[in-house]
């Protein structure tokens, strides 16, 4: 499994925001998540949503930083995509 994180691009409550995958399986972002005090809170389907100050930790724990259009298209590949759709 891969962790990816893009940049902290998404404005919202004042910050800047990032999306953590997996390209693999849920459970294994879940722990991921976990380990690196993410709020099960801050997940929305198939991504999480980090704030920009926990961005380099992430990375530093392991996280591949992608661009958000890589950061999209593996998460499609991997089959984990929740389309617009069906968010609601």
């Amino acid at each position: 499994m891969t962790v990816l994180v893009d940049d902290a691009r998404w404005p919202a409550h004042g910050r800047l925001w990032a999306h953590l995958v997996s390209d693999d399986n849920l459970d294994e972002l879940h722990a991921f998540a976990r380990s690196h005090d993410v709020p099960a809170r801050a997940f929305d389907l198939d991504h999480y949503d980090v704030p920009e100050e926990l961005v380099p930790r992430l990375i530093a724990a392991g996280a591949h930083h992608v661009d958000g259009k890589e950061l999209v298209r593996r998460l499609i590949a991997s089959g984990l995509r929740i389309p617009a759709r069906d968010r609601r």
